[in-house]
């Protein structure tokens, strides 16, 4: 696969499938592709949980070491989806996932922990791939605190914590071109709720004082909190946004 391999990590390879995972999975990544990839692998697991977005995700405990981790397979999306599925070409996107959680979480940015993940050869050239996170406990997307029913006390925490996310984001300089209201987990931490951001392969990293990461982030969250709005009765209100640097009358198709 032609993989570079943070520190911190082992190359696996089992078959038409490689993996690179953190060096205390080893053992965990071996028996996981024993059974094909990554995500079959999980998709078998009688006690694996579903979690639903633009393709299932499982929540899994590892074969060896018992980690709760998340598993996802990487699917294209936007209007070529239909036509290039699940396929890529090398190296995938599962190594800048990899790459950018690791320099988010070096500066401060909280993203759960990507403990390894695996390419599948398949069609000569072209790939699948699967990302394995470490799951985030007792959490919950941004989504569900936007639901009517939801306490507005508790509304509110939700969106001080994703504040205080995007702010992180911004100060890493690192543009998000996927930030959603389902990509944003919220979660107990000590001085009340947390938030992770989740689906980095679509960070790219920038110039942290340039507006237009500050001004991108806040609009692609708006639009998501505006979508839900529409689609679910989300209730939020939008100067919860706009203060990150949402330009007022923001386009949902910009």
């Amino acid at each position: 696969m032609g993989a570079v391999v943070p520190t911190g990590y082992v190359l696996v390879t089992v078959g038409r499938c490689t993996a690179v995972a953190r060096v205390e999975l080893e053992d965990d990544a071996r028996a996981l592709l024993a059974e094909g990839t990554l995500y079959e692998a999980a998709a078998r697991d009688l006690a694996a949980r579903p979690l639903p977005g633009r393709g299932v995700a499982y929540a899994i405990a590892l074969p060896v070491t018992g980690a709760r981790v998340v598993v996802r397979h990487n699917r294209h999306g936007g209007l070529l989806a239909p036509l290039t599925k699940d396929v890529f070409l090398p190296p995938t996107r599962a190594p800048h996932e990899l790459d950018a959680s690791l320099r988010l979480a070096a500066m401060g940015v909280r993203t759960p922990t990507v403990s390894m993940y695996g390419v599948e050869r398949v069609y000569g050239i072209l790939r699948r791939a699967d990302v394995m996170t470490l799951e985030v406990m007792g959490s919950r997307d941004l989504a569900t605190y936007l639901l009517p029913g939801e306490v507005p006390a508790v509304r509110a925490e939700a969106w001080r914590a994703t504040r205080a996310l995007v702010r992180s984001l911004n100060a890493a300089g690192a543009r998000h071109h996927d930030l959603n209201v389902k990509n944003v987990l919220l979660a107990d931490g000590e001085g009340g709720l947390v938030a992770w951001v989740l689906d980095v392969d679509r960070v790219r990293f920038g110039d942290a004082h340039a507006a237009s990461v500050r001004v991108g982030n806040a609009t692609r969250l708006l639009q998501s909190a505006r979508k839900w709005r529409t689609e679910r009765g989300a209730v939020f209100d939008e100067r919860e946004v706009a203060e990150l640097g949402a330009p007022h009358g923001a386009s949902p198709y910009s």
